[in-house]
């Protein structure tokens, strides 16, 4: 794998969050069992670019207590490059999930005091990545203070040499609605591609259309919207030319992670395909296209295990081919 900072270098900026499950097997009247895995939006689409074969750095500020380790050995086994996150004694962030029976998630956060909402301006300043293709940031971090504010100094300073892609991740039950409208022209402004969830687009814009949604966003200053649209595939609108793309069958084990590792798929075929680097002005809609294409066939992928567990190159190989069933290997 080439080393972050070559051709095609992606850089993701946010937190890691543990994601708190009820171990079933384990949960008796007596109690209740619980597993924790590593997640958290940034910190999944890092692990799923590295997967890709995309050289990826991720980051991070780390807390040293139990979970922060997991995070770390998480990211690193899957090609992260940890070299310039950041150690601090502050909690690590928790979310409960509660999945339902189709395998949706809802989460109950415990995030006050947290490391990933404490960046200051000299530790994102000694971070800058000149080399770097492309930034990919949101979620929590960008709308949470202060850390918040600091990164969107941070891209705009990044944006003079790297293609910038922000993912809202809309957490209405920590998060009001209206702070994320409030930034979001702003953060249409820094970006190059906004990537949101149909849930996403519920929360900010609930009294409007998608196509109206996307050209408003084109008008505050981003050039490529995409919107997933779960099982329905996505819909992405290049300076208000729209493409949908459907997504492959699958069978659904849960969908924790999907997003993100659509926004990797995403990232790594714009890479692949040259387009990162700049303010995509060389992008073609036959080139969306084909990224979106290849993203919802990543999160299909991501969908038919269990947990934010996005496949590796060859796993999306093998599952390649029009109307082709998608399954993963496991163990």
């Amino acid at each position: 794998m080439a080393r972050p900072g070559s051709p095609g270098s992606v850089d993701v900026l946010g937190e890691c969050v543990a994601d708190i499950f009820e171990d079933r097997d384990r949960s008796d009247s007596g109690g209740l069992a619980l597993r924790a895995l590593a997640g958290g939006g940034p910190a999944n689409t890092a692990v799923a670019l590295a997967r890709l074969g995309t050289p990826t750095r991720f980051l991070g500020r780390f807390s040293r207590d139990a979970f922060g380790t997991l995070f770390r050995a998480r990211l690193s086994a899957s090609g992260v490059d940890l070299a310039d996150s950041v150690m601090t004694s502050e909690p690590s962030t928790l979310a409960v999930a509660d999945l339902d029976a189709t395998g949706q998630a809802a989460y109950t956060f415990y995030a006050e005091g947290a490391a990933d909402w404490q960046w200051t301006s000299s530790e994102l300043a000694t971070r800058r990545n000149d080399d770097a293709a492309c930034l990919h940031t949101g979620s929590l971090a960008l709308i949470r203070r202060p850390a918040g504010n600091r990164i969107e100094e941070h891209l705009a300073q990044v944006r003079e040499h790297a293609t910038v892609s922000i993912d809202p991740n809309v957490r209405p039950l920590l998060v009001p609605p209206s702070a994320y409208r409030e930034r979001l022209p702003h953060w249409c402004a820094l970006g190059d591609i906004l990537r949101l969830s149909e849930d996403d687009c519920a929360a900010l814009v609930p009294e409007t259309g998608l196509d109206k949604a996307c050209d408003t966003w084109h008008a505050a200053g981003v050039r490529l919207v995409v919107i997933t649209l779960g099982g329905n595939g996505a819909l992405a609108s290049l300076d208000g030319t729209r493409v949908t793309v459907t997504a492959p069958p699958v069978t659904v084990v849960d969908t924790v992670g999907a997003g993100d590792s659509f926004t990797a798929g995403l990232l790594h075929r714009l890479a692949a395909l040259g387009h990162l680097g700049g303010r995509l002005d060389a992008l073609t809609l036959d080139d969306v296209t084909d990224a979106c294409s290849f993203a919802a066939h990543v999160a299909a992928l991501t969908c038919s295990v269990a947990g934010a567990n996005p496949p590796w190159a060859d796993e999306t190989d093998a599952g390649s081919g029009a109307g082709r069933f998608l399954t993963r290997r496991t163990g």
